[in-house]
């Protein structure tokens, strides 16, 4: 059987990842149901600085570092998710998030990722807000703070 290809086992691999752990069985399950998996070799680009977010990804396996002007500015391990912000907010990606190790990862579409949303929202939002504040940091501490004035 390949990664992720049972609806089980991505109710399982969901229910380990820290921005899910309070998500009820009938939640997991609609959101597994939603995802897709996906696997990357290490120096596969994710999301490219600039272009246009189309999707949401969360780490399951592997390690990928994210870069913004080509600066490292952090990385994400299993459990860790990116790709939130462009849906978000309806802008471009922030940040080119490269691979460095093999990836396992589910994989939500705009529109799944918005149903996502409102399935488990009082569960998610705080979590997704708080790491969406820390990433907007790392920008302003990178860009200096005129980066994310405005918004």
């Amino acid at each position: 059987m390949t990664f992720g290809a049972d609806l089980d086992e991505r109710i399982r691999l969901l229910r380990g990842i820290w921005l899910f752990s309070t998500c009820d069985d009938d939640e997991l399950g609609r959101i597994a149901a939603l995802a897709r998996p996906l696997e990357a070799d290490a120096g596969s680009e994710l999301t490219v600085q600039g272009d246009e977010g189309l999707e949401f990804f969360v780490i399951v396996e592997g390690d990928a570092s994210a870069a913004v002007d080509g600066d490292e500015v952090g990385t994400i391990g299993p459990g860790g998710f990116f790709g939130e912000m462009a849906l978000i907010d309806g802008g471009e990606r922030v940040a080119t998030v490269t691979a460095t190790t093999p990836l396992k990862l589910l994989v939500l579409g705009r529109h799944d990722f918005n149903e996502m949303l409102e399935l488990a929202m009082p569960q998610i939002a705080p979590k997704l807000l708080a790491v969406v504040g820390a990433r907007m940091r790392a920008i302003e501490d990178h860009n200096g703070v005129d980066a994310t004035r405005g918004l």
